[in-house]
């Protein structure tokens, strides 16, 4: 079964708050016939939209394919939080890479924060960064921990913007009682996902890439001008992106033994109107230390916004049933909420939850697998693959040299052991283990 038609109708938005109030673009023509290209990328998410405008404003003949609309998949569907650092902390960073490629790589995410925000006010984009993300600690140890490592981050790298909360200051800023306490990063923030990245395509087309939807590629013939098919048209090119991302399927054997499709929930409430002051008292997004991630934030008319709760087939559970019960846990008095809209979406993870960066050819590049953490990683993706296309691969290479192991079981078995694999960390959740 393909995932880009599992859950959706085809070149339709889900039916998300996001898409309620986006503001949107003209949809883009389809491919038909044959043409030619410099970079020819696949993907209308934030990694194949930043790669095109980068290239298109470096003066290369750029043509992006989206099987459905731009921003279709997780990049307009995601919980819009923009964390720092990487996916995975300084401390795991440090042991495996060491703590000079650590460093590199803590500016690495400074610099994905920054680009994202440079970009909304290069371009003019109707899409407001809010600072502030907390982390919700479900445990006393795990508060020590956050405390310490916000010390560590303060001074080893240098960065001084996260507040430690102790539980009645948690409590007031986020009005549960669900958590021991944990932090505050101001330095991180959140905002309208498929806004931002509907702003990416109309700078990248604004600035000359050539940008087509419904636009499904089926096959990639390799070599030394590559061929790009779909169904009605084909691109000739130089180099190739790939930037499908959870939804790249099979056309690269190489990517798809390392990047693993999950899907993931949120659910948007009725304007909450005076009763979000006792949800969300400052304007921030949340995210807990569940395995299982619960996120959440207000959106600009008081709905709470929350995410939690994955699944690991190809069809979608029931959206409503499958969050609630998180909600619920962490926000009680919100039982009698109606909920205005419930959607799923796609992203993709790694093994060791860090993006894999490869080069599935010498002209085809590859990034993806952000596992949650791809607002504004997928963003500096983009660039550094624009770059690399240009000969500038040092950001590129750098992330090519993360250790990345294939998922075990193989095409046939790596769903039911992942199923196995979660399961498992649920039942740790719910036991508090």
């Amino acid at each position: 079964m393909n995932l880009l038609h599992a859950n959706d109708r085809a070149g339709e938005y889900p039916p998300s708050y996001y898409a309620a109030t986006a503001t949107p673009l003209d949809p883009f023509p389809t491919l038909k016939g044959q043409t030619r290209a410099d970079v020819c990328i696949i993907g209308g998410g934030y990694t194949g939209l930043s790669a095109a405008l980068h290239l298109a404003e470096a003066g290369l003949d750029v043509v992006l394919l989206e099987a459905h609309r731009m921003g279709f998949g997780a990049s307009g569907r995601n919980g819009g939080q923009v964390g720092s650092g990487q996916r995975q902390d300084q401390d795991w960073l440090e042991a495996a890479v060491g703590f000079e490629h650590a460093r590199r790589l803590w500016d690495m995410g400074e610099d994905a924060k920054a680009l994202v925000r440079g970009l909304i006010d290069r371009h003019a984009m109707p899409v407001t960064f809010y600072p502030g993300i907390a982390h919700a600690c479900r445990s006393a140890a795990e508060v020590r921990h956050a405390h310490e490592y916000a010390e560590k981050l303060a001074r080893d790298y240098g960065y001084g913007q996260i507040e430690t909360l102790n539980r009645d200051q948690m409590r007031a800023i986020i009005g549960s009682e669900a958590y021991h306490g944990g932090d505050l990063d101001m330095g991180a923030g959140h905002l309208h996902p498929l806004n931002f990245a509907l702003g990416l395509a109309k700078a990248a087309a604004d600035a000359g890439a050539r940008l087509y939807e419904r636009a499904e590629v089926h096959h990639i013939a390799h070599g030394d001008k590559p061929v790009v098919q779909t169904a009605s048209g084909q691109v000739t090119c130089d180099h190739v992106i790939l930037a499908g991302n959870g939804y790249l399927g099979g056309l690269d054997r190489k990517v798809a033994a390392r990047v693993m499709p999950i899907n993931n929930f949120i659910l948007a409430t009725e304007p909450l109107g005076d009763r979000a002051a006792g949800i969300l008292s400052r304007p921030i997004a949340v995210a807990d230390t569940k395995f299982v991630v619960n996120y959440w934030r207000l959106s600009e008319d008081n709905r709470l916004l929350f995410g939690g709760g994955e699944s690991y087939g190809y069809r979608f559970p029931d959206v409503v049933k499958t969050v609630m019960k998180p909600m619920l846990e962490v926000y009680p008095q919100l039982r009698d909420v109606r909920v205005d809209y419930a959607w799923g979406g796609t992203l993709a993870i790694t093994m060791n939850r860090m993006p894999c960066f490869v080069r599935a050819a010498p002209n085809v590049l590859s990034a993806s697998g952000y596992s949650g953490h791809g607002v504004a990683m997928a963003t500096l993706a983009g660039k550094m693959m624009a770059q690399a296309v240009q000969g500038q691969a040092s950001g590129f290479d750098l992330m090519t040299r993360l250790p990345h192991h294939s998922f075990p079981g193989g095409a046939a078995l790596r769903w039911p052991l992942l199923v196995a694999a979660m399961t498992w960390y649920s039942l740790r959740d719910r036991l508090g283990v």
